[in-house]
């Protein structure tokens, strides 16, 4: 990395292109040789946290096309495609998504694919694969394998380890089995095993430094508070639906409305009646934002058709006007949101 910048120190240099946007880069490799290496290198994303110039992304996969990824860029109201996944299963769904150590990753999951002619589902309902998107190489990878394959279970991470728990193996048995996944060493070992297991998919929530292990239909909510303690089960009453996390606070958007939910309560925030018909999207907050994501508006008294959408819709809360606002829809990926989560790079 030589030479960056005639006339300037490499350190220099580096601090200078650690402030250009992510989505640039593609464009900066052309340059020369050492920039091409600069904007691949540990040390320049080193420098970009160091300068303060990480940015924060939203990374979507929906149902099409078949385990594509997007990167929506909130600051420039941008999405960038990413290489597809290289699993060989096809329309893998039912899997858990989060970042750690400044990866993407996708755990678990199955095929949601089906014959066009026989109507039967492709076979593999839950796998114990674990792959890893890193932005500097721009490329997927294998990592360590769960402990037991799994899909529809809760996965979050808590002090940079992912933590995954519940959910069915491949047999579409339900499983109370957890573990535990430290990305620097690339392995997993199993923590106490989560207290019921239902008959339901379950999705997990980081609230005050705890997990929370929620199953659909169920008023219990299963909370890890210490590793070794293990789980403990509360009936809090926490309304159903989709959720997301803004600086701290859970919001769930239950008939066509959003909630603050609070431990043993919940106060209603806005009326979301403009997407009563839309089903699948996914959301998730970011920054002072609740964003909903794609999916699927469903058929009215005066239309019978089902249209796939790659709407984004975005609510800023704290404003003393509570308004709904479009942003730039997904560029590739349209329909049911089968994946979610943020990334700061």
């Amino acid at each position: 990395m030589s030479g960056l910048i005639e006339g300037l120190p490499d350190a220099v240099a580096l601090r200078c292109l650690a402030r250009v946007p992510f989505h640039l880069h593609p464009t900066l490799k052309f340059v020369s040789r050492s920039w091409r290496e600069a904007i691949r290198s540990a040390e320049l994303f080193r420098v970009r946290r160091e300068v303060n110039a990480t940015e924060d992304f939203i990374c979507v996969c929906a149902y099409d096309p078949d385990n594509l990824w997007q990167l929506y860029d909130p600051q420039h109201d941008l999405w960038i495609t990413l290489p597809v996944l290289p699993s060989s299963i096809r329309h893998l769904a039912h899997f858990g998504v989060v970042s750690a150590a400044g990866k993407l990753f996708v755990l678990g999951g199955g095929s949601d694919a089906v014959d066009p002619l026989t109507g039967d589902q492709d076979g593999c309902f839950a796998t114990d694969e674990v792959w890893s998107y890193d932005p500097l190489t721009r490329e997927w990878s294998l990592r360590a394998s769960m402990i037991v394959p799994r899909a529809m279970f809760a996965c979050c991470v808590l002090d940079e380890k992912i933590i995954v728990a519940g959910g069915f193996t491949n047999c579409r048995k339900s499983i109370t089995k957890a573990e535990i996944y430290d990305p620097e060493k690339d392995t997993w070992l199993s923590i106490p095993d989560l207290h019921q297991s239902h008959n339901s998919a379950c999705s997990g929530v980081v609230i005050d430094g705890k997990v929370h292990i929620l199953h659909k239909g169920l008023s219990t909510v299963q909370v890890l508070e210490n590793i070794k303690q293990g789980w403990t089960v509360h009936d809090f009453s926490w309304l159903q639906g989709p959720m997301a996390v803004v600086k701290g606070k859970l919001y769930i958007m239950s008939h066509s409305q959003i909630f603050k939910q609070e431990r043993y309560s919940y106060k209603l925030v806005v009326s979301a009646y403009e997407f009563r018909r839309r089903i699948g999207y996914a959301m998730i907050g970011l920054g002072d934002d609740i964003y909903v994501i794609g999916g699927v508006i469903g058929p009215d008294r005066m239309n019978c058709e089902i249209k796939v959408t790659s709407d984004v819709d975005v609510l800023t809360l704290g404003n003393e006007r509570l308004v709904w606002r479009g942003v730039a829809p997904m560029t590739r990926c349209k329909g049911t949101v089968l994946g979610c989560t943020h990334l700061r790079i």
